[in-house]
């Protein structure tokens, strides 16, 4: 009988929080400052703390970034809080190798996915611990808080998927999530 040795996992997971630790993760923060167009309300935006996180990101990468035949895997934090009623969110994005799917499942807090396809038609979802949403290719997707904790979602796509954040950037979402009331509202979105 031979012995094998034991290789012990140089990474890990949080599986109450989605927080990953250990070799080959990154973390990145978004500041609202760097979400100068993704808000309507520019008057309520030039107002705010430029400096105030609205979301991090937590990715997992074993190999480099466009290697075809790998996966990525992450953890988005975005936290709570409006700009002129419109909720935290994610800049969102296509992915560079638009026929790219991905994988998006709530951990903690609520809030909204929304979709839009590449001809501006979005559509919702409702995020929250359990829930288990797939991304089809040729499909922009952000993620929205509409709860008053962290919404932590955690993710996988393809290693060669890439990001197309340029896409949004120019022509936006054809949706918003709005607090009407106390209660997310989707505006838009053909």
């Amino acid at each position: 009988m031979n012995d094998k040795t034991i290789i012990q996992p140089s990474s890990r997971i949080d599986a109450a929080t989605g927080r990953l630790t250990g070799a080959n993760v990154t973390v990145s923060y978004k500041r609202l400052k760097q979400l100068e167009n993704v808000f309507a309300d520019k008057k309520a935006f030039a107002e705010m703390d430029g400096e105030q996180i609205v979301y991090r990101v937590e990715c997992h990468a074993a190999i480099d970034e466009g290697k075809t035949g790998g996966l990525f895997f992450g953890t988005s934090y975005i936290y709570p809080g409006q700009v002129g009623g419109e909720y935290f969110m994610t800049k969102g994005h296509f992915h560079a190798k638009p026929d790219t799917a991905e994988y998006y499942w709530g951990i903690s807090g609520e809030g909204i996915l929304l979709l839009m396809t590449q001809d501006g038609k979005c559509t919702a979802h409702r995020v929250c611990p359990g829930s288990l949403h797939y991304i089809p290719g040729f499909t922009a997707h952000r993620l929205i808080n509409t709860g008053s904790e962290i919404l932590a979602v955690g993710a996988c796509w393809g290693s060669d998927a890439g990001h197309d954040y340029g896409s949004i950037e120019r022509s936006g979402f054809t949706a918003r999530v709005i607090d009407r009331g106390g209660a997310p509202a989707v505006i838009g979105g053909q």
